[in-house]
């Protein structure tokens, strides 16, 4: 799964904990490790929440693409 790989590269790359991360989508460290592994799934509003706060689009972080583009402006 692509996508695992992206949200916890975005986060290492921007040098965050998944505890702040977690405090970012308001959920616990734990319910964020579990995205990151793949035990629980990512509600949709917090892959928004992360593609807006990291500046990508939704298809670079859900793995559907690699070309990085920021994320859409209205």
């Amino acid at each position: 799964m692509d996508y695992l790989k992206r949200i916890r590269g975005l986060r290492e790359d921007n040098d965050l904990t998944q505890a702040e991360v977690a405090a970012l989508l308001r959920v616990g460290q734990k319910t964020y490790s579990d995205y990151e592994l793949g035990k629980t799934r990512i509600p949709l509003d917090s892959v928004i929440m992360l593609a807006r706060f990291y500046n990508v689009d939704m298809n670079y972080l859900c793995g559907v693409s690699d070309r990085r583009m920021k994320f859409p402006t209205k």
